[in-house]
């Protein structure tokens, strides 16, 4: 079945009339209702596309999908239907790309991939789900350390996104277990008491939940405990020091192991869940080392050198590389190193299309179905067939004008081809003597001349008519 689009109307009639084309090429259709499964095209960073968001955009239909309106173009240069795979609970993802990706062609076509896939590349760093980054900068490690005890927060490389469409599904960075490693001898200088104790053990559940993975007599363990003294809901580690908290436990593991089981066993943690101690992130893949092939034309030996950096490769995205501006003459000086680099502006796709900005519009999502200005395709209107005596569909009735109107043509059956002027004397003499042409056909192949063919079957009909009738033969003379 033909895969359904519903287009924006305020994007200009010329965009919407090559969409619309494009759409045909490859076997859609682009239907006047929203359809209930299929894609809804949208101009990202419009009041119009956050409306139909929030009209369209229910639970009920999880294969209804909001894209942008290049989504059909770069379909057809992908030469296939591009999935929506950054989609979780129902919603886009919401992605951050960080300023650490400096390329802004690659920001672009990284943006544009985002969208094409279904997800929300607009979304700040303290409310996207995944922030993406370049691993080549010290800003990619200090992000990793910051949000690696939340939960729900990831920071992935930039050729991150491509990975994904690639294999077709999100798949975060796993993280891998590194030993704590460690240990050192401390003393309690404070009394610990049974809370001390209560919210130490909470501690390492949520840290170090299963005790055969090791770590809980690790220095590492008991230092984080201390740096968190930050958090009011921690203010209570500095009644002790990091190495005080370690020890509280070396000395009454078995007791407080105890403590922790029974923690664990109603939580319920997995291996290696994220912000468990002792999982780190799993290290990006670096780039293989190739060696140079010996070139006939010198004598240099085989060296290993780099292979290519993958630092915002531009052809990863499949935009133009940076253009050096020419020498401006007059402006600096002879011994200025200074060449500024710019960027040419990558293919427009049907119309340059702005870069997605969110919109700081407030719209209630109860208001705009309650407004909406579409109609929702029913399940059953594309298919109805008339059962019984009921009415007949209203896709299988004629108009009125076209019933019995004055310019109705009338139906004419086709004329066929003139005959030749052999078989047409056939025709006439096998009417003239009323014979059947089969006859008349089978005499004239054996003589060839029509005129000898004419006087014989007249001759045969004269015999046939001076026959008697039977009656006249069976009656008796007089």
């Amino acid at each position: 079945m033909a895969i359904k689009f519903f287009i924006q109307k305020d994007i200009p009639q010329e965009i919407q009339a090559e969409v619309c084309e494009t759409i045909a090429a490859l076997g859609g259709r682009v239907e006047p209702k929203v359809p209930r499964a299929g894609f809804v095209l949208v101009q990202p960073g419009t009041t119009e596309e956050e409306r139909l968001r929030l009209c369209w955009s229910t639970p009920e239909r999880p294969e209804r999908y909001f894209v942008p309106y290049t989504y059909v173009d770069a379909c057809k240069v992908s030469g296939m239907l591009l999935k929506q795979i950054f989609i979780h609970e129902g919603k886009p993802i919401r992605m951050h790309i960080d300023s650490s990706i400096a390329n802004v062609n690659v920001r672009a076509a990284l943006s544009t991939r985002i969208m094409h896939s279904g997800g929300d590349p607009t979304a700040s760093a303290q409310l996207a789900r995944v922030i993406l980054a370049d691993p080549n900068t010290e800003i990619f490690q200090h992000l990793v350390k910051t949000y690696q005890g939340e939960p729900e927060k990831y920071v992935e490389s930039y050729l991150w996104v491509k990975k994904c469409i690639e294999k077709g599904q999100v798949i975060y960075t796993p993280v891998v277990y590194k030993n704590p490693g460690g240990r050192r001898p401390g003393e309690e200088r404070t009394q610990f008491t049974e809370q001390d104790e209560e919210h130490l053990c909470n501690w390492i559940a949520a840290k170090i939940p299963y005790k055969e993975t090791g770590g809980r007599t690790g220095n590492r363990l008991y230092q984080q405990l201390c740096e968190m003294a930050h958090d009011p809901e921690f203010a209570w580690v500095t009644r002790h020091t990091w190495q005080s908290w370690r020890e509280r436990y070396k000395k009454n593991a078995t007791r407080l192991d105890a403590k922790i089981a029974q923690i664990v066993d109603q939580k319920k943690p997995a291996h290696g869940e994220k912000g468990q101690y002792g999982y780190v992130r799993k290290p990006e893949e670096k780039p293989k080392r190739v060696r140079k092939k010996r070139s006939p034309m010198n004598g240099d030996t085989d060296s290993p050198i780099a292979g290519p950096s993958t630092v915002h490769t531009m052809e990863t995205y499949s935009v133009p590389m940076p253009v050096p501006l020419p020498t401006l003459t007059g402006v600096m000086g002879p011994n200025d190193t200074f060449s500024p680099v710019v960027y040419s502006t990558p293919p427009p796709v049907f119309h340059h299309m702005p870069m997605p900005t969110p919109v700081t519009g407030q719209m209630d999502a109860a208001t705009a179905r309650q407004n909406a200005r579409e109609e929702e395709m029913e399940d059953d209107e594309e298919w109805q067939i008339r059962e019984g005596d009921a009415p007949t569909p209203a896709w299988a009735k004629r108009k009125a004008d076209d019933e019995d109107g004055p310019n109705k043509r009338a139906r004419t059956s086709p004329t066929a081809p003139p005959l030749h002027p052999i078989d047409q004397a056939v025709h006439d003499i096998a009417r003239e003597f009323r014979f059947t042409v089969e006859e008349v056909q089978e005499y004239y192949d054996k003589c060839g001349d029509p005129e000898r063919t004419k006087n014989r079957f007249k001759k045969m009909r004269d015999v046939l008519n001076a026959l008697p009738d039977d009656d006249e033969q069976s009656r008796p003379s007089a």
